[in-house]
């Protein structure tokens, strides 16, 4: 699934994406770890992998239902 990334804190390395009907819907360190990527601009093109919150041990509240396990730039 395809996202803009929204916000991202380089510290704490979560933040938002806005999925493409303007829903947000955060990330975590793991997610982000998971995509190898250094660094997030807001506005940058991502892909992202989900899962429904309840099937992973741990996954609390995501928007939706939803949680975010990869984000990684989305390449064509």
């Amino acid at each position: 699934m395809q996202a803009t990334a929204y916000t991202y804190d380089p510290e704490t390395r979560s933040g938002q994406v806005l999925l493409d009907d303007g829903t947000p819907l955060p990330f975590d360190a793991a997610a982000f770890d998971a995509g190898g990527l250094r660094l997030l601009r807001p506005g940058q093109r991502v892909r992202i992998e989900t899962e429904a919150a309840g099937e992973a041990e741990g996954a609390e509240g995501a928007s939706g239902g939803r949680r975010i396990t990869l984000v990684t730039l989305q390449t064509f």
